[in-house]
């Protein structure tokens, strides 16, 4: 949210732990004007317009919320500030949270929330009507970038003349503002290839891009993660652009797991799909730059496709990983201009 959102604009990050810091400087040593603070009140204390929404944004692998999270969102909700959630534990279904948004007149948005059981679609084919390249930006692990590295390609694909549209299947991306996804590990698994089907057949119909990206979560090795697989089954991907993180040890939330190599995820990818990966992002944490260019030039020679990092290397680095697979792109490209 603090590198990119259409919906909303980030006044503050509260977080207690990093009070002090400018919140681009902590993520990217970019100074962002976004503070972090350590509290609710501190953060409405800042100077400027009052803020009108408090976004809830944790992410613990079971998805609830304990009792002082409760406590700070009833706070918020005092104060007159909307909530918006991304837990699979929804607020609304909560009588005390939804008595207390009426008093105080503001509403709870619940992002992970999926469509009715009627309105679910199942697969049916209709992906072939996406009659463009569709990228997967898949991962080693969860928690890795994978978000962030797709939005990132597709801004820069659009920076290069290349029309790209992104396809969220995660609670972040939804909040960002993506016109396009659905919450994925929400929906149950009977219709989760038909609704990635669904919503990248959409984002085609509506705006005929040369490009889908399509947003991944997990990894398809992870055996607590299984939205990889739905969404190489639901949206065909000709191609994925694997995301990996060389300095981690083990799986997020998972320390008894150690972490694959990106050699035998691309193995189990193209063996699973009839796709193929066509380069390497790194998620460049733990690392300093030194050990991030070693680890690329490692990486290259290693699986003879491209490497760079989304985030730290310039974004024409993934245009050149994409253009290089699809050379049809840039030959489009020119003969529209």
């Amino acid at each position: 949210m603090v590198r990119h959102s259409e919906a909303y604009t980030i006044r503050a990050v509260i977080d207690s732990d990093c009070a002090g810091i400018d919140a681009g400087m902590l993520l990217d040593g970019v100074f962002s004007g976004i503070p972090i603070v350590c509290s609710l009140e501190e953060a409405q204390d800042l100077p400027g317009a009052a803020p009108d929404t408090f976004i809830y944004g944790m992410a613990p692998a079971d998805g609830l919320f304990r009792a002082e999270d409760r406590q700070v969102l009833r706070r918020a909700m005092a104060a007159g500030l909307n909530l918006v959630s991304g837990m699979r534990e929804f607020l609304t279904d909560d009588p005390e949270f939804v008595a207390v948004a009426a008093r105080h007149q503001v509403t709870i948005r619940d992002v992970r929330r999926p469509a009715p059981l009627k309105d679910l679609k199942l697969f049916n084919g209709s992906i072939s009507r996406a009659c463009c390249l569709r990228i997967a930006v898949l991962g080693t692990d969860g928690a890795i970038g994978k978000r962030t590295t797709a939005t990132l390609l597709v801004q820069a694909l659009q920076a290069h003349g290349i029309k790209a549209v992104l396809v969220s299947t995660g609670q972040t991306g939804l909040i960002q503002g993506g016109r396009f996804g659905v919450p994925l590990d929400a929906i149950p698994s009977q219709f989760c290839s038909g609704e990635v089907e669904a919503a990248v057949v959409e984002a085609y119909e509506s705006e005929q891009p040369d490009v889908i990206v399509i947003e991944g979560q997990g990894a398809l090795s992870h055996p607590a993660y299984l939205s990889s697989s739905f969404i190489l089954r639901g949206c065909q991907p000709q191609a994925v652009i694997l995301q990996h993180a060389p300095a981690r040890r083990h799986l997020s939330d998972f320390p008894f797991l150690p972490m694959p190599s990106p050699a035998s995820e691309i193995r189990l990818i193209e063996a699973f799909a009839p796709t193929r990966v066509i380069g390497l992002t790194i998620n460049h944490e733990g690392m300093n730059d030194a050990e991030l260019t070693a680890a690329i030039a490692l990486y290259e020679a290693e699986l003879a496709i491209p490497v760079t990092d989304a985030v730290s290397r310039p974004g024409s680095n993934l245009v050149a990983m994409v253009v290089r697979a699809f050379t049809e792109l840039s030959v489009e490209r020119l003969l529209s201009a």
